[in-house]
């Protein structure tokens, strides 16, 4: 039986709590309470796949980061690690992420695409992202793809 994403933050919580790491402990259980959420948002309650726990996850990843950047902004260094660190710990559980070349090589294929079917200049970003998204999906944040679709239409 292969075990899914879900079960596997709980078994990781579980040895987080015996080994009495707080960090790690207090990470994951706001991260499955946010996937729990998720799961009985909406009329009936539901088992989300691993792939929209990924989703989470990296929301959850996204929050952190933020969160550290703000903290920085505001002189609070010590909460601006904390957040930094359970970003990274979540960062553990998502995919590898894209490197630069790997995401414009990508986004230069769907510029290409995009431009064989007429479109041109800063319009053709729309059609250009519903091309990349899904195949960067979970690989790379929404902001990083975002700048290299600029970045080649512009250059």
């Amino acid at each position: 039986m292969t075990t899914t994403l879900k079960s596997k933050l709980q078994d990781d919580l579980n040895t987080a709590i015996k080994e009495r790491d707080e960090l790690r402990s207090s990470t994951l259980r706001l991260t499955l309470t946010a996937i729990t959420k998720e799961e009985v948002a909406g009329k009936e309650k539901r088992e989300l796949s691993d792939d929209e726990v990924l989703k989470v996850i990296t929301r959850e990843a996204k929050k952190r980061r933020e969160a550290a950047e703000a903290f920085a902004q505001g002189g609070r260094a010590e909460s601006a690690e904390r957040e930094k660190a359970e970003g990274e710990l979540l960062a553990g559980y998502l995919p590898k992420q894209l490197s630069d070349d790997e995401l414009n090589t990508i986004v230069a294929e769907a510029v290409e695409e995009v431009r064989a079917a007429g479109a041109e200049g800063p319009k053709a970003m729309g059609a250009i992202m519903k091309i990349v998204n899904p195949k960067v999906a979970g690989q790379a944040d929404g902001g990083r793809v975002a700048a290299a679709v600029k970045k080649l239409l512009q250059g």
